[in-house]
């Protein structure tokens, strides 16, 4: 959170028109929501409720702290669902076909709840609003829309409440790019002992089949000073585990004045104190230096556990995808990595029936699955994305095929990690423990440096803290044990 004397001194200044500064600006604008928060707590007798839903990444999820964030310091409270609640917020994700389908159907649902709450108010963002046609159809079929922004203003979402209070019009605020970062707004954390942390944001690479380059635009670096000062606020009010975040981490500090390195980055997040656990998400091959894994090697808080995509094991097919590293120069990555940080977990990303994958393609993806042998994969069938090279190719896959495909892969994958994480059995593991267990009131849930979950006896009062756990009976994907 913010220091609240400074915000504390602008709430009680009289303001008589917006500063052109931000994020001061943004603050004039949280005053102006709490007016009309209180004057809905009068008419209503209970503060506005609002129920925040979000669909894709890490990063989307962190986009929906700060609108979360925002919302508490207005004075709204979280609801229950989003049929009983006075504010909704979708925060879309678009990089499948079908995840726009779910949008469009949940929204369907609330506007027949908008007809029996009409004071009902509803917002859409994230990657989804940056599609033109999307915004058209939501201005032809869902006019009951109240807010629709994208990507690059989540920032300004107080201006957008108070813009759309002040009139009965639908508020669009769409940018089709931006090179500014605002940061420094409230966040309303979903753990107190761990936070994601913006460090960069777009993307650079256009993989043939994404369509993250053209809605979360290009690749901006925030100052690596405003990352440790929001490092160090975090650790001095709890925080134990960060993850640095990205579309492609392993990028960052190309577009810097002054440039800096991940690597020389991480190292500066493990200077802060109270920080125990470093995580990061996304990593691209491409662009994982020797320096980054010579400085995983070395550190102690750096958890080990590395997220690297394959995509495919066919270097014909890598390079119809635009990945820019063949099978071979992937291996002797993980060979690097390996030898570096011996005990590492790899995880990975896997696409089934790219436009031209053969079955001898295909055999090379699983040929990277066993000699990798990584600790879990997410496994996708590919989805033809409007907008982007690969939906315009030639040679795409007959479903039955790709089903196929996609069994055999999962087979492998799961019969392997199973294998794999069984390794750590009789062991003692450090975890951090996250929450009570969903299934057992008397159990614990809690997560390894290599982000495998552990579930044991013990009591709420552990969230948060790191403790030593025997790890006695692995179950494929997790552990039962006890607390030395």
């Amino acid at each position: 959170m913010i220091e609240n004397e400074k915000w504390n001194r602008i709430f009680s200044e009289p303001v008589e028109e917006a500063p052109a500064d931000e994020p001061e600006r943004q603050y004039y604008f949280v005053k102006k929501c709490r007016q009309y928060v209180e004057r809905f707590k009068e008419e209503h007798g209970h503060a506005p409720r609002y129920k925040i839903v979000t669909f894709g990444c890490q990063m989307n999820a962190r986009d929906s702290e700060k609108l979360e964030g925002i919302l508490q310091e207005v004075g709204y409270t979280e609801g229950p669902d989003e049929e009983q609640a006075d504010f909704v917020i979708y925060n879309t994700c678009t990089v499948r076909e079908n995840a726009n389908q779910r949008v469009y159907g949940r929204l369907g649902q609330l506007g027949h709840a908008k007809k029996e709450n009409p004071h009902m108010m509803i917002a859409l963002c994230g990657c989804m609003m940056q599609e033109p046609q999307v915004v058209e159809k939501l201005k032809k079929s869902y006019r009951f829309v109240d807010i629709i922004f994208g990507t690059h203003n989540i920032y300004k979402f107080a201006e957008l409440i108070a813009t759309r209070m002040e009139s009965d019009r639908m508020v669009i605020d769409i940018w089709k790019d931006t090179d500014r970062i605002v940061e420094d707004l409230p966040v309303a954390r979903k753990y107190p002992f761990k936070s994601g942390v913006n460090i960069m944001f777009g993307c650079n690479n256009f993989c043939s089949y994404c369509i993250v380059p053209y809605v979360r635009g290009r690749e901006r670096s925030r100052d690596p000073r405003a990352i440790i000062r929001e490092v160090e606020r975090l650790a001095a009010d709890g925080v134990v585990e960060i993850m640095l975040l990205g579309q492609n981490v392993n990028s960052y500090g190309k577009t810097l004045e002054h440039p800096m390195t991940f690597a020389q980055l991480l190292e500066e997040v493990e200077k802060v104190e109270g920080i125990e656990r470093i995580r990061f998400m996304t990593s691209h091959p491409k662009d994982l230096s020797d320096e980054l894994i010579e400085v995983m090697g070395r550190s102690k808080k750096i958890c080990r556990h590395l997220h690297l995509p394959v995509q495919s094991g066919s270097s014909r097919i890598l390079q119809k995808m635009n990945r820019r590293y063949t099978k071979e120069q992937y291996l002797n990555l993980v060979d690097k990595i390996r030898a570096a940080v011996p005990d590492i977990s790899l995880t990975t990303d896997i696409i089934v029936g790219f436009p031209g994958e053969t079955e001898e393609d295909f055999q090379e993806t699983l040929d990277v699955v066993r000699k990798v042998r990584y600790d879990s994969a997410f496994t996708f069938i590919y989805s033809k994305r409007t907008g982007t090279p690969a939906a315009a190719m030639e040679e795409q896959v007959p479903q039955d095929v790709v089903k196929d495909r996609f069994d055999r892969l999962l087979k492998e994958v799961q019969e392997i990690a199973g294998e794999v994480c069984g390794v750590h059995q009789g062991t003692v593991q450090e975890v951090l423990v996250e929450s009570v267990n969903d299934h057992d009131p008397s159990l614990m849930t809690g997560r390894m440096s290599n982000n495998l979950l552990v579930h044991f006896p013990g009591d709420e009062q552990l969230i948060g803290k790191l403790v030593q756990v025997r790890l006695e009976d692995c179950r494929g994907f997790y552990y039962l044990g006890h607390m030395v």
